[in-house]
């Protein structure tokens, strides 16, 4: 590798590491104050916009117009005691990720949505209600739906934060270098004064597809200020296996990514190695709805299904979960039930009534209505049939099982379960047993009780949750049963930051010159979700550190 040409003089007042969402909102904030930026990235700028590019763009608002339309009554206080109980924060740790939620609270109460809405970010007029709680008022979850869907998912999220840094490129403020590895910080008298690294060679692989690691170089670059925005370690099975907890059973033997490659981790160790401080490394966001993708983009691809709160969730043995470990109301307590099982997969059986109401796929090309503003074709959504992209998995996805007869369905389910381990006998009993409670309003079934429950949001009636009807009842198929798989996502801990982005110490004072923002900062503080996210906080996340480190290197106030 050439030796690098370390430059004696600051070139730009900021460097950005990693050009996702979080990247992007920093460098843009950066452009806006007139401030000289470099955007480096180790893959190549067919990748801009980083996982967000690839999301449904889902963001957690309180009390929004979208929310009063259809009669949803939110409010600050509320959405802070959903937070807060889901994240039971309850670590010395977590002093700066309480801060930080705090401070996000208010910005997804108040300024927010006209900030976006300044920019040209309109929502899907249909709330969506995620991650639907523990049971109880002062238990995990959302009280609320508050899951409000960005008109053009997470493409739309990122194009005026692209197109604030492209404006900045043509002025001359922004230097964007796709392919530029950082390998290490540069660290002056205990202050980061710069970057170190590789450049790798061009590569034309599409977004999201596996590049090369070829060096055919390197770099320096200088700037009193870098912004650590490379992700978290989700493409990094190894790292997530390591960081593991115990509370959650033991890691899968075999899991989907639902992130690129690219999602190593490796941001993380080299800001540790030069003096930040990494906190809550054991708390992860990973789902248990993950299926194949018939047509991967990255290895081990997988989707991510949204579902309703209607289909019969079985574990890998046929045994039913238990309450309120229902489709849609509590990702890491249905994740650690599972894990604790032994087994890297569970069931969902269902309906095709079911499945065209409930199931959508998660990402922004599983959704080509909601991504391309496509409004003939969202109204797919509303007419009998599932979506284009929940019918072609249905149909070629190795995970789906289509059968018109129970027999039938529970021989399909066999065949993809290790041999005796799956009791069909178990899973017939509890579909015939769930059904008998259908033929009247009144039922000791709590899933049913939810179901019904749902369907008082006009939203889930619309759109999201099917009239409770027997699974068995032939008039209401084919029978479906799809399996499901561990699928990796976010990181909840990350660098320790204070409320400007500045990344701290192991002492608690900030690093001079080194700032985190994003999935590397576990949005924010280290952790500002605790334990439990809301879903719809990670874009939320990414958006309100990106500003706050940008406006406080540009000299404005903080977040």
């Amino acid at each position: 590798m050439a030796a690098p040409s370390p430059a004696p003089h600051p070139e730009f007042d900021a460097i950005v590491v990693g050009h996702g969402l979080s990247g992007l909102v920093a460098a843009a904030e950066l452009v806006d104050a007139g401030k000289r930026v470099a955007v480096l990235d180790q893959e190549s700028e067919a990748n801009l916009g980083g996982q967000a590019w690839w999301s449904f763009g889902g963001l957690f608002h309180v009390d929004s117009p979208e929310q009063r339309r259809l009669g949803v009554h939110d409010s600050l206080e509320l959405a802070r005691e959903d937070w807060l109980g889901s994240a039971g924060f309850d670590r010395d740790e977590d002093e700066w990720g309480r801060r930080w939620a705090e401070a996000y609270l208010e910005f997804a109460a108040g300024e927010q949505r006209s900030w976006l809405h300044e920019k040209g970010v309109r929502f899907f007029p249909i709330v969506g209600w995620a991650e639907r709680g523990g049971g109880m008022a002062i238990a995990h979850g959302n009280s609320v739906p508050r899951f409000h869907i960005t008109w053009g998912t997470g493409p739309a999220l990122v194009a005026p934060f692209e197109a604030k840094v492209r404006a900045g490129e043509a002025a001359g403020l922004v230097a964007l270098r796709p392919r530029h590895r950082v390998d290490e910080l540069v660290v002056e008298d205990g202050a980061v004064v710069g970057v170190r690294g590789a450049v790798l060679a061009e590569d034309d692989a599409p977004r999201g597809e596996r590049s090369n690691r070829e060096e055919v170089g390197g770099f320096e670059l200088r700037a009193p200020a870098v912004v650590i925005a490379s992700g978290g370690i989700g493409g990094n099975h190894e790292l997530v296996r390591a960081a593991w907890p115990e509370r959650l059973g033991a890691p899968p033997a075999t899991m989907l990514s639902g992130v690129p490659e690219y999602v190593d981790g490796r941001g993380l160790g080299i800001a540790e190695a030069s003096g930040a401080r990494l906190v809550n490394g054991d708390r992860m966001w990973h789902y248990t709805e993950g299926i194949e993708n018939f047509d991967p983009v990255w290895p081990m691809h997988g989707i991510r299904i949204l579902p309703g709160p209607s289909s019969m969730w079985f574990d890998a043995t046929g045994r039913r979960l238990p309450p309120p470990l229902f489709p849609g109301f509590d990702t890491l307590g249905t994740l650690e039930h599972l894990a604790k099982t032994g087994h890297d997969h569970s069931w969902f059986v269902l309906t095709q009534r079911i499945i065209e109401k409930e199931f959508a796929l998660s990402g922004s090309e599983q959704n080509p209505d909601l991504t391309n503003k496509d409004v003939m074709l969202l109204t797919q959504r509303v007419r009998a049939g599932a979506t284009g992209p929940v019918e072609a998995f249905k149909q070629q996805g190795a995970d789906f099982i289509v059968a018109d007869t129970l027999p039938e369905l529970l021989d399909g389910m066999r065949r993809l379960s290790p041999e005796g381990l799956l009791d069909t006998a178990n899973v017939e009993r509890e579909l015939v047993a769930r059904d008998r409670e259908v033929a009247h309003e009144y039922s000791k079934d709590l899933q049913l009780t939810a179901v019904r429950g749902a369907r008082n949001f006009v939203g889930d009636k619309l759109l999201r949750v099917a009239p409770p009807h027997r699974i068995l009842d032939p008039k209401a198929g084919p029978l479906i049963a799809v399996k499901l798989h561990i699928l990796t996502r976010k990181s909840l801990g990350g660098i320790q930051t204070d409320l400007s982005s500045r990344a701290l110490g192991a002492d608690g004072t900030p690093v001079p010159g080194l700032y985190a923002v994003g999935e590397a900062a576990g949005f924010g503080g280290g952790g500002a979700h605790g334990y439990r996210a809301l879903e719809g906080t990670f874009l939320g996340g990414c958006l309100f550190t990106g500003r706050a480190a940008g406006r406080a290197i540009a000299g404005r106030s903080p977040a």
